[in-house]
Parts: structure tokens; sequence; C-alpha cells
């Protein structure tokens, strides 16, 4: 006897076993119970998620002579027939090979035949989207208006792509994509069924890398199955058969290109290639990762979503207390693009190699993110580098003089007195204040966030607020330093400013020039007098 795939094998035969669609099942079975079935169907979802099953359980059921709670008996001589593909009262039809007007013509000319025995004549057309427009013109009166034996089943994967006319005439129903859950429980039923040993985490692995699709569950455990046939499937196979990765790789992965290692993470690519795994899951994996990584670093409630095993879970909560929200971000939409990128590509490790550079080296990518993440990387180097100044001025580090032998403590030089701003540096701030923004620390951050640039007498930057305690703050004391400190290293000047108040209901433009809105020249007195 041929070898029968497992999705086929078990197919569910009655509608107690078809799984994580209970809002369709239910509500059919109550229609069969009630005698207030439909004459025309659609069934939308993804691949995989029990649309023809469904359909062909309807389809017995009603021509079943002895239903049983709204689903097939399955003992019947009706049951057995359509069961064995022998039955004339149902008849499946491939759009994607029989979409011209003629084949729909042929369907209207058989619908006027009652069946010899039973009591429907069931047309179960699958992706039904791939019909042509005159073909679907053709249908619509019949499909609006069958005999009363005639029942059309119509299953689609992309149910945008039908016509309204055609949506209208049918009960719709949208199939949803199945738990990793469901689909484990159910992989455990077929395994325990064939008498075939499957470690729990194996399962768990497959399940979720089926997407939401059971049939595509089934196909990868048989290929597992075939694969180590005779043995215990275990995790690790699994991963070797889908060319798959662990999860420590990413995890290992992620911290390279955080922490800009770049030879770290070309090693790992490297790793993954020699091992033979697929470029393309890996992508897919790794974006996987990053967003449980996301989900992890933005609720401690997500252990049902993201799905993973304790052990990582607590791996994950680690690595998301030290990342960044908006690198982990970044990473995430370029990676999404390199997936797409990568699909059809014919040197998928060249692609991976440079995005891999690319998230080392932020000052290679002129996106807003990778600005940010430059931010976030001279701002760990400044803090660095603060310890180790505060560390000298302490006496807590030892510098060596060149040429001693000797250690001594290196003298503290004098704060460096900068020049003054001109009007060209106080244009160069205004110009870069999204930017000198996003350097800011909290809480000054947060507090100018709303501030409004003017220009005061003798070059003096005016920085406007709607707050009356946040101007009274700034405009002395050791606030006043912080921001004085903040400007001045940022263009490497000494920029006198001050701090003004303006009423909310004030119009700004009215009291003071707004020179974030313009493109200004600064005419110095100098200037006006050499005119």
């Amino acid at each position: 006897m041929s070898y029968v795939a497992l999705y086929r094998k078990f197919r569910p035969p009655v509608f107690e076993d078809v799984k994580g669609q209970d809002h369709i099942v239910t509500t059919l079975k109550n229609q069969i119970k009630s005698d207030r079935v439909g004459h025309a169907y659609l069934f939308c979802g993804t691949r995989g998620t029990g649309k023809t099953s469904v359909a062909k359980i309807l389809a017995r059921a009603v021509n079943c002579e002895n239903p049983i709670d709204g689903s097939p008996c399955g003992k019947c001589e009706m049951c057995r027939e359509i069961a064995a593909g022998n039955s004339m009262n149902v008849i499946e039809i491939d759009a994607a090979s029989n979409n011209g007007v003629d084949n729909v013509r042929e369907i209207i000319e058989e619908v006027s035949y009652s069946p010899t025995k039973g009591k429907k004549k069931v047309y179960i057309i699958d992706e039904v989207h791939m019909l042509s427009t005159g073909a679907f013109n053709a249908l619509l009166k019949t499909l609006e208006e069958p005999p009363s034996y005639v029942m059309f089943i119509l299953a689609t994967t992309e149910v945008q792509k039908l016509p309204i006319t055609i949506l209208s005439r049918c009960q719709r129903y949208d199939f949803h994509r199945i738990t990793i859950d469901t689909i484990e429980a159910r992989l455990r039923e077929v395994v325990d069924a064939e008498g075939i040993k499957v470690e729990e985490k194996a399962l768990r692995y497959v399940a979720k890398t089926a997407d939401g699709s059971m049939r595509d569950s089934l196909s990868l455990l048989d290929q597992c199955i075939a694969f180590n046939y005779g043995e215990e499937l275990t995790y690790d196979k699994v991963l070797g058969v889908l060319g798959a990765v662990d999860t420590e790789v990413f995890s290992r992965l992620f911290s390279a290109l955080y922490h800009q290692d770049v030879d770290g993470a070309l090693t790992l690519l490297a790793e993954i290639v020699i091992q033979g795994r697929e470029l393309s899951q890996f992508v897919n994996d790794f974006v996987w990762y990053l967003r449980n990584l996301m989900l992890v670093q933005a609720s401690d409630q997500m252990e049902d979503v993201i799905d993973i095993s304790s052990d990582n879970l607590v791996s994950l909560k680690e690595q998301a207390k030290e990342a960044d929200p908006d690198t982990i971000l970044r990473f995430i939409r370029v990676f999404s693009e390199l997936s797409s990128q990568i699909r059809y590509a014919a040197q998928k490790r060249i692609l991976i190699e440079i995005t891999l550079i690319k998230m080392c080296k932020p000052q290679m990518e002129n996106a807003e993110d990778a600005f940010e993440d430059r931010l976030r990387i001279l701002e760990q180097h400044d803090e660095e580098n603060g310890k180790l100044l505060k560390g000298i001025q302490n006496g807590q580090v030892a510098v060596a003089a060149v040429g001693s032998a000797n250690m001594k403590a290196s003298p503290v030089r004098e704060k460096k007195v900068l020049d003054r701003a001109v009007p060209e540096d106080i244009k160069r701030v205004v110009s870069e204040w999204p930017k000198l923004l996003m350097r800011m620390e909290n809480p000054m951050k947060t507090y100018m966030q709303k501030a409004r640039l003017s220009l005061g007498n003798d070059d003096t930057l005016q920085i406007v607020l709607d707050n009356r305690q946040l101007v009274e703050k700034y405009s002395k004391g050791d606030s006043n330093d912080e921001l004085q400190q903040f400007l001045d290293d940022a263009i490497g000047k000494h920029i006198e400013f001050e701090t003004k108040f303006i009423e909310p209901q004030q119009v700004f433009e009215e009291n003071y020039v707004n020179l974030q809105a313009i493109n200004f020249d600064i005419v110095t007195e100098d200037e006006k007098e050499n005119e």
C-alpha cells in the first residue's frame, strides 16, 4: 500500500475534529441541526487553516442520512461514497486551472440536473479568486438563485480579489490562523497515533514554524520524521532538517550588533553557513527574536504572547533590560527589509553580511533611526569617558607619567575657556535643534520639547517656554549650568542664552522672531556699519 502524507491521512472527517475554528464549526452545525443551510458559502483565510476540510465535511453533512449533532455519521451510503470520492453529488473544481467562461457555463448546465440520490449537489470551487471577470459574471445569476438542491462553497486565500457582487451573494466565514498551542496538541495526537517518539520542544518548534497553518505543520512534521526514520525526533534534529537556528545564536548575534562587534557578527554568520542552515529562515527567525525582545521590554505580562521556554524567557528579559528600544525597532526595520530582498536573491550571504556591517556602523545609513543609533553609541562613549575622567579627578585612577618609573596622579587640567558664539553659531544651534533634543538627557529633554527659539540683543539665544516654572528653573542654579554646559559642548563655543516666558494664548510670532521657521541671516552691527 502506498504511503499517504500525514496531512491527508489525518484530515478531519467530522466537525468535532476541526481545530482552531470553533466559531465556524458551531455555526455550521447549528444550521444543519435546524435545517437552515444556505445556498452559497464563502470560506476565506490563509493556507492550511481548514477551508477545504470544512467544505468537504459540510458537503457530507448536508447529504448524510443520519447526521449526528450536525456532523456526518460516516456510516451511511452517501457518507461513504463522498469520503471515497465516488459521489456525483460533490464536485470539486480548481479555479486556478478552470477559470474561463466556458468552465463556468459547464457548471451552469449541470446545475439544472437534480441529484439521482442524496439531498444536495455541492460545488466546491477552490481558489475562486482566480476566476476571470467573464467567469464571475457568468456565475452571478446562478450563485444568487440556484435550484433548491444546489449548494456552492467558494474557498479563497485572497478575498480582496473577489468582486463585491460575489461577496454579497454568499455567507462569509473567515478562518483564523491556528494558535501554536492548538497545532502542538494536534501534532501530539498524530505522533501518538503513529507510534513515533517526538520531543515536546521539537513539536513546539514545528508548530511555531507552521505560522498558523495546520497543513504546513503536518507537512513539516512528515519531513522531519522521514529524515530521522526509526529514531526519536529531538529538537536539534528538527533544527537540522528545517535549516533553523537555536535561540541562543540569536542572542549572541544581537549582542554583537548592539555593541558594534563586526568581527563577532560575521564570524557567527560564517558558522551558520558552514552548518548548512537556510539563510532566509535564519533572517526570518531573527526578526521573530527581535519582536520577542521588543514585547518583553514593553511589558512584563508577555509570556503567553511570545511563546518561548522559561529558560529562554529569562535570558530574553536580561537582554531586554540593557537594550535601547529605538535600536531594537531599527534592527526590526532593517532585517524585515532584508527578509523581502533575500527571498529571490542569488547571493544571500553577501546581502546578510552587508546588513550586519551596516548594523554595526550606523553612520553608513541615512535613515533617522540610524542617526539615533549613532547618538546612542556616542552617548555610551561619552559616559565611559566621563567615568574615566571622574576617576582621574578623584584620584581613583592613576596615570603613568612618560619617562618616569613612579606612578603619579596627573594634574587636573583647568577648564578650557571657550570663545563666545557668533551669529553663525546661533544659526547652527537653531538648525540642529531637533538633533540636539535627541542628545539631551531626561528630564531636560522632556522640558525642552516644546521650547521655541528666538534671538535677543547682543547675539543672545532666547529659549521661549510656556511654563513659568521651567523658565525660572533654567534661568539660574544647577539646571542653568547643565543647559549651558550642554549647549557649549554641542558647538564648542560659549552660547549666551536666556529663558523667556510666553503666555499660552499669546502668538509666538507676534512677540519673537521664529528662527526655526525661517532661513534667516543674522546681521551684526559691524556689518551694518560697513553697508
